[in-house]
């Protein structure tokens, strides 16, 4: 009987993912609000099984991240930007207004097409290395061995996209961190990018920790979408489980803070 409930529900077109998760989305957005920092939001794909990809937007939530909305797509390589485009327009509607929000994303989608989306939004997107600058008349992996870790209102690609670029290079990184951001950049700015790597535990969670997403069965994206529902409500309650718990039986760690 379990079996046939969870095959109904997958399989039962009126289980639409944003709809169910937009009050869940609201709530955690507005707790984020508070706290006086943008709303970090991360873009990323990441791969569930042999035939499928899934796009997803998360809220960077502590030191992790929580879903907002996923889109599912049976493909073995990236997916595209009409697709970006219409996840971040079906989630910022859910944003408290007035709310600052800064957008990251891997490189991946360091693109001039999402860069043009995010003119007059805070941004910071690690680009590749092999992206044309054109006003330094260099490719952007060029840039850190030449020393210019700071580029400023730049075109970038054919498309003549407009941005700012950071560069970090660390000792002992063999890659640097190309990021292209809305202000002009600085080290401590460039560094920001950082928070992007609240979702690879999000991911590892559906993946390995717990939910086993990556082992499924399910040969439609649709089908995989409501799974990836249940499990993102199920993180949704474990997290409010949580904080639940700390408020009314803190540790002495909990209480001091």
């Amino acid at each position: 009987m379990r079996y046939q409930w969870i095959t109904r529900l997958l399989g039962n077109p009126l289980v639409l993912s944003d709809e169910i998760m937009e009050p869940f989305a609201r709530e955690v957005l507005e707790q984020a609000v508070t706290e006086g920092q943008p709303v970090v939001l991360i873009l990323d794909q990441s791969k569930l099984s042999d035939r499928h990809q899934v796009l997803m937007l998360a809220l960077r939530y502590g030191e992790r991240a929580l879903p907002l909305a996923w889109r599912v797509a049976t493909t073995e390589g990236a997916i595209g930007f009409a697709t970006q485009k219409a996840l971040l327009e079906a989630v910022a509607p859910w944003i408290p207004a007035g709310a600052p929000v800064r957008l990251m994303a891997d490189r991946f989608y360091g693109t001039a097409d999402l860069i043009s989306w995010c003119q007059d939004r805070d941004y910071r997107l690690r680009l590749k290395g092999n992206l044309v600058v054109f006003d330094e008349a260099v490719k952007t992996g060029a840039c850190a061995g030449e020393k210019l870790f700071s580029l400023e209102d730049v075109e970038l690609t054919g498309k003549r996209a407009r941005t700012h670029i950071g560069i970090i290079q660390d000792p002992g990184h063999a890659e640097p961190w190309i990021i292209a951001m809305s202000e002009p950049p600085s080290y401590l700015r460039t560094l920001e990018y950082g928070q992007r790597w609240g979702i690879e535990p999000m991911f590892s969670d559906f993946k390995s920790r717990g939910f086993g997403v990556a082992d499924t069965q399910i040969r439609y994206a649709d089908r995989l979408d409501r799974l990836l529902l249940v499990m993102a409500l199920a993180l949704y309650w474990a997290v409010s489980t949580g904080l639940w718990d700390a408020v009314h039986h803190p540790t002495p760690s909990e209480k001091k803070a």
